[in-house]
């Protein structure tokens, strides 16, 4: 802990005032890194409530198509938004294109490696950690929810954090890509991930609704029925898989035609979900009745936060 705590202090100047510093997921380099700029240091910022409900916490996710990451409003929002309610969270910042598979999900295994392995320093449970994807971000969760820990990325490493499991307690997936199979995958994300000369047996095996099994954890999915980026077949698909194994499953379908609001404060129609998930949060166990009330969904802000680096940023990469 201290090392990672000692590398982000090196660069604190790179965040804004009153930002939590990065800590790297490598601090020495990560795997397959093409260059060592700050698009190649992949990175998550803890936000830590002050007063606590639970010792659940959640690595947040957020989308951008595998080609950048909207930190701001599927971000640092979602992050505001759990703390309000006593639950500590941790954004992630990824590597996106032009790096391709195996390095995103590299990234968000090595990322819940990393909070379990300091679990006790963040004052959380490691058995309760669950994680929160946006689109893009949705298919990189709903990869830790399937793939890990029997189907993960291997890697060589001397890091006692890369033997622990990478597989979520639960997860909520918002307007989520799921599949990588055409035409009800999200092509851009899909060429993102797996490149211009896309793998057959990649594309089938993180076509996520087949990688279902009675260990997948149990899931939360939010969506409109008319979304006009990802097809919400996506979503039909998993939750079928799901029901399928006898997973824990909520879908929430809007009659709506959106994509990337986030927690939708400027759209009324839809401005209601994030109750939904609340109280899917208490039912489960997740977070205490007693925990205080959301804050109503405010605005979006930007995608990505101004004064901020990393890999993620919009414009970073060739």
């Amino acid at each position: 802990m201290l090392l990672l705590i000692g590398a982000s202090v090196l660069l604190r100047a790179q965040v804004p005032a009153g930002f939590p510093a990065p800590v790297y997921l490598w601090p020495h380099g990560a795997p397959g890194a093409l260059g060592h700029g700050e698009a190649d240091k992949p990175r998550m910022y803890a936000f830590l409530p002050k007063t606590r409900s639970t010792s659940t916490a959640v690595l947040v996710i957020p989308g951008g198509g595998y080609q950048m990451v909207a930190i701001g409003y599927e971000g640092v929002q979602i992050a505001d938004w759990l703390n309000a309610q006593g639950i500590p969270a941790f954004v992630l910042d990824y590597r996106v294109a032009p790096y391709h598979y195996p390095a995103e999900i590299e990234d968000g295994e090595r990322a819940m490696r990393l909070i379990r392995a300091h679990a006790a320093g963040y004052g959380i449970d490691p058995d309760r950690l669950g994680v929160w994807g946006f689109s893009a971000g949705g298919h990189l969760a709903s990869a830790l929810g399937t793939h890990c820990d029997g189907d993960t990325v291997k890697l060589a490493s001397p890091d006692a954090a890369d033997s622990l499991s990478c597989r979520p307690a639960f997860e909520v997936l918002s307007y989520p890509v799921i599949s990588m199979e055409l035409p009800e995958a999200h092509a851009g994300s899909r060429m993102n991930l797996l490149g211009p000369k896309v793998s057959r047996e990649l594309e089938h095996r993180y076509s996520n609704q087949f990688a279902v099994t009675a260990l997948t954890p149990p899931t939360f999915l939010f969506a409109t029925t008319h979304d006009p980026v990802v097809p919400v077949v996506n979503s039909l698909d998993f939750y079928r898989a799901l029901i399928q194994f006898h997973i824990p499953a909520e879908l929430h379908l809007y009659d709506y035609a959106n994509h990337g609001c986030g927690l939708c404060g400027s759209i009324l129609p839809l401005s209601t979900w994030p109750t939904l998930l609340r109280n899917w949060l208490v039912q489960r166990g997740w977070i205490p009745s007693t925990a205080p009330a959301p804050p109503p969904p405010m605005p979006n802000v930007p995608a990505w936060i101004q004064g901020l680096s990393g890999p993620g940023e919009p414009g970073e990469h060739p």
